[in-house]
């Protein structure tokens, strides 16, 4: 397991839904956040395929603590998803967020979900506000 970033940890602390997705951190820094996790049976939708909102949340988790570990609590305006590629039960998903633009009160995310073969499964843009509250 990589070194975490502070504010990560300290978000990690008490993250219940990313702890149930059973996430790990690849990597943290200011502004960057990898995150990977196995996709679970109980993940399943009726399709037999892995619930969208698990793909979100494990991406939503990474833009999470690449915003935040600017240092200043940031929380979600607006967060959209394109489904891109099924992911299957047994599938290690990475998350990969990137802060595109940080601004006073305003900070802008990229990230990226990709399955153990690299395939592209989902992207997002997430857009955020900065509070004046410090980790």
């Amino acid at each position: 397991m990589s070194k975490i970033h502070p504010v990560v940890q300290k978000m990690l602390d008490g993250d219940e839904m990313t702890r149930w997705l059973k996430a790990e951190v690849v990597e943290s820094s200011e502004g960057s956040c990898s995150l990977k996790m196995v996709a679970r049976k109980e993940m399943a939708n009726g399709f037999s395929i892995v619930h969208g909102g698990i793909t979100f949340s494990l991406a939503d988790s990474a833009i999470a603590f690449a915003a935040n570990a600017h240092g200043r609590h940031a929380v979600s305006l607006s967060t959209s998803i394109r489904h891109l590629h099924p992911v299957f039960v047994g599938d290690t998903i990475t998350a990969v967020a990137t802060v595109t633009d940080l601004k006073h009160k305003i900070v802008n995310v990229d990230a990226v979900v990709t399955n153990q073969e690299g395939v592209k499964v989902a992207d997002l843009q997430a857009t955020g506000y900065r509070k004046s509250e410090q980790w």
